[in-house]
């Protein structure tokens, strides 16, 4: 008898502990339950506080004229109609390089020197060895104003009809004129009438620039005809030659730097346009 009550006993407080044991987890579970809604809940309003206040600057972004992220301007900027490549994302002009054969000019070359920083326009002349003697100053002005100078041979020779030994002599005698002057090596070559021997880069440490359009400014001495062929021939990445010799060329170069600013081109130095 006192054996069944004992197991009486032990059953009775088993089912009490039993109670006391579920009554405790549904108490922690719903702790949990509210915790966790009281987290979210707090979430939610986080993520409604932080989406006001960015609908909030958006809009004050838009009243002082930041840009939208669309596609760089501005809502208070006015789109642009040139005719902008697009790279990457972001808008680029078209670029030319205005250059300038067998100079320097003690009449010439000075007047066009103006025309270009009064346009803050960057050129690239290609000296004569022979044309640099007493005009050391007009090349340092060149230099000082941030144009290319490059290297056109010391008596314009056509560089495929001498040996290659000649060549160099040539060359290497225009560069050491410049680098006396500028303390800088010419890195450019513009080779006369535009011929150029197989493999001679290789053997001068050069690279040779030729060009795109050809004005023929020192044929005909127009500016009408000039301009008529930069109108027809010129695109982007183009390299134009002019000679710096005659009043009509530095008219006509002036007046090319006004018309191509206009339809959205800059001008840059043939080491920029070419080089990567």
């Amino acid at each position: 008898m006192k054996k069944k009550i004992g197991h009486l006993v032990m059953w009775v407080e088993f089912g009490v502990l039993t109670i006391l044991l579920a009554r405790f987890c549904a108490v922690r579970i719903g702790e949990n339950v509210e915790g966790i809604r009281g987290f979210l809940v707090q979430k939610q309003e986080n993520t409604e506080s932080i989406s006001k206040k960015i609908e909030k600057e958006a809009a004050s972004d838009k009243v002082i004229g930041v840009s939208d992220g669309r596609d760089g301007r501005t809502e208070d900027t006015p789109e642009d109609t040139s005719e902008d490549t697009m790279e990457g994302g972001c808008q680029e002009k078209k670029k030319v390089a205005l250059t300038f054969d067998d100079g320097p000019s003690s009449k010439y070359t000075p007047l066009l020197l103006e025309g270009l920083k009064e346009r803050g326009v960057h050129a690239t002349f290609f000296l004569m060895g022979k044309n640099i003697e007493g005009k050391e100053v007009l090349v340092k002005q060149m230099q000082e104003e941030g144009h290319l100078i490059g290297n056109h041979t010391y008596n314009h020779v056509q560089l495929d009809k001498i040996s290659k030994e000649a060549a160099k002599e040539e060359i290497e005698a225009t560069n050491q004129e410049i680098y006396e002057i500028t303390g800088v090596y010419p890195a450019w070559l513009r080779p006369p009438y535009g011929e150029w021997r197989k493999n001679l880069d290789f053997y001068v440490g050069m690279f040779p620039v030729l060009w795109d359009v050809d004005t023929l400014d020192w044929k005909s001495k127009n500016v009408d005809s000039i301009m008529r062929i930069v109108k027809n021939e010129v695109e982007d990445g183009a390299v134009i030659l002019m000679h710096d010799a005659y009043q009509s060329s530095v008219d006509a170069a002036l007046q090319i730097v006004d018309l191509l600013m206009k339809e959205g081109y800059k001008f840059v130095t043939v080491d920029k346009l070419i080089l990567p």
